[in-house]
């Protein structure tokens, strides 16, 4: 089991910009050392997953403007609760026993943060979906 736990940890990203502070909840210190490099090592995962949803739902979000886009990608992954289990699982899979057991102890905070930064990180990356249409046109 070590060596689960060591590749996993070994094959995220570092990602600079995450500060830490000594009056960090516990959350935020999970946040920021598990949930971020996670996120960002399944970024391409997500983006594609999510155009495949956009897809598979007629493709109405390449008819809308930016912000529309943009709304539509939060409305649409905090309504769609199995499109929420999905992402979820891809993150929750690379969790460590350790991180799992927090995860645990803690699993709505977790799951919220997980979906939110995940919404974040689509929405930061809105302009992949409509590059993605035009290769595929």
């Amino acid at each position: 089991m070590k060596n689960r736990s060591y590749n996993l940890i070994q094959m995220r990203p570092h990602i600079e910009k995450i500060k830490s502070f000594e009056n960090m909840s516990r959350q935020e210190v999970f946040q920021n050392k598990t949930l971020r490099p996670i996120l960002k090592l399944q970024n391409q995962l997500l983006l594609e997953i999510f155009r495949d949803y956009i897809i598979t739902r007629k493709g109405t979000f390449y008819n809308l403007n930016n912000l529309n886009r943009l709304d539509y990608i939060e409305k649409n992954i905090t309504k769609d609760q199995k499109f929420q289990n999905s992402i979820k699982g891809i993150i929750i899979g690379h969790f460590t026993i350790d991180e799992y057991q927090i995860y645990n102890q803690d699993i709505s905070s977790i799951n919220k943060r997980i979906i939110n930064l995940a919404i974040d990180r689509l929405k930061d990356q809105v302009e992949y979906f409509i590059n993605r249409l035009t290769i595929h046109n």
